[in-house]
């Protein structure tokens, strides 16, 4: 059988079917390396350092007992203790307490937060954990949730009450043991006792709990009728970690949840403070140049009561950072930021406004942020 001729394809059309094919596996990689990266864990190693996760909740080393190298890594839904270096005696105060928290401590607010709270309008306040142990340590796993009579958001007072859910190794509480109680239909041991600064009250789990959804009031109802709190305190923080005194590597948070529930108070005093109560108009000047910027920010309270311990969230553009601000503390710099009065402007009077400014970074087209929420109600802006 005669083999047919051999057919010679012109050049031109090779060329163009070759570059048509690339131009097919430029697309495709193009969409693979256009492709949203995963986000990466963050490590903190800082005595002090925190960050922030699920754009809500703030996760902090807190090393404050030892000088040994303590490092956390901050995951999508929790943190893990990925060194822990060194240890205290297992008599005296532990080591640090690596957490994440919803709330204020000492001027650090977690995004958006409804706290501080007055105990008297608050209805409820539902928390998940799911706890990861080790055995290779001494600490304790334990929740810590802090009570002051004035809305304080810049450190500690008064009323600490702990709930371990957990414990490991020759520790106990502060205080002496007082007796046992049901809270959240568990059985706790309980003790009593002062760090020689504030109250503590501990519930102590007497075998371990590795998760658990509970309801903070619960236990802070029965920290008020022990007559270590009143009903017009507030709730400030409520903080979820461990307290170790020997090692630590691999403990781990691996979820955490914390919400307030607040109404209005039934008292002849109502707290405008709460959602629900506050009216409020914010106006935002802002004066831009090359990559920088100042914001005046006006807060307005416009219904008939005073707001005290104002705390204004709002959400800063993509590429917006700030560097310094003047009277107010705005944590963190980027992101979802919440601004919160200083002890000379910590009150709106009725129909009163105050004001509060920071300095900035851009990069890209400029714009202003929006949704801003006083004390986690919606404002209207002017």
């Amino acid at each position: 059988m005669r083999t047919p001729p051999l057919q010679v394809r012109p050049l031109r059309g090779l060329l163009s079917a070759v570059i048509a094919t690339l131009a097919s596996f430029a697309a495709v990689a193009a969409l693979v390396t256009a492709a949203p990266p995963a986000r990466a864990d963050t490590m903190i190693c800082e005595p002090f350092g925190t960050t922030t996760i699920q754009g809500r909740y703030v996760v902090q080393n807190n090393r404050w007992g030892s000088s040994a190298t303590q490092c956390v890594t901050a995951t999508d839904s929790g943190f893990r203790v990925t060194q822990a270096d060194g240890s205290v005696p297992t008599n005296g105060a532990p080591k640090s307490y690596p957490s994440v928290f919803n709330g204020c401590h000492y001027t650090t607010c977690s995004p958006g937060t409804s706290l501080p709270a007055r105990l008297n309008t608050v209805s409820s306040a539902p928390s998940s954990i799911s706890y990861g142990f080790v055995g290779d340590a001494v600490y304790n796993a334990s929740y810590d949730i802090w009570l002051d009579p004035t809305p304080r958001t810049d450190g500690v007072n008064r009323t600490e009450i702990m709930i371990w859910f957990n414990r490991v190794g020759p520790i106990q509480p502060i205080g002496s043991p007082v007796g046992t109680a049901t809270v959240g239909g568990r059985t706790w041991e309980v003790w009593s006792g002062g760090n020689g600064s504030n109250d503590v009250l501990s519930f102590v789990a007497p075998s371990a709990i590795s998760s658990w959804s509970f309801d903070v009031m619960d236990f802070v109802r029965a920290t008020v009728a022990r007559g270590l709190a009143e009903d017009d305190w507030y709730l400030t923080s409520v903080q979820a970690g461990f307290e170790p005194w020997q090692n630590g590597a691999g403990l781990a948070v691996n979820s955490f949840s914390s919400t307030v529930q607040t109404g209005t108070d039934p008292g002849p005093d109502p707290d405008p403070g709460e959602p629900g109560g506050t009216a409020c108009e914010v106006s935002y000047g802002t004066n831009v140049w090359q990559n920088g910027f100042t914001a005046d920010v006006t807060v307005t309270n416009t219904g008939t009561a005073p707001v005290d311990g104002w705390r204004l969230a709002f959400t800063l553009p993509s590429g917006q950072r700030i560097t310094n601000a003047w009277n107010a503390s705005v944590t963190p710099s980027s992101g979802t930021v919440t601004a919160t009065g200083v002890a000379h402007n910590a009150r709106i009077a009725p129909g009163g406004s105050l004001s509060f400014g920071f300095q900035g970074a851009h990069g890209g087209t400029f714009a202003e942020p929006d949704g801003f929420r006083l004390n986690d109600a919606a404002c209207t802006t002017a």
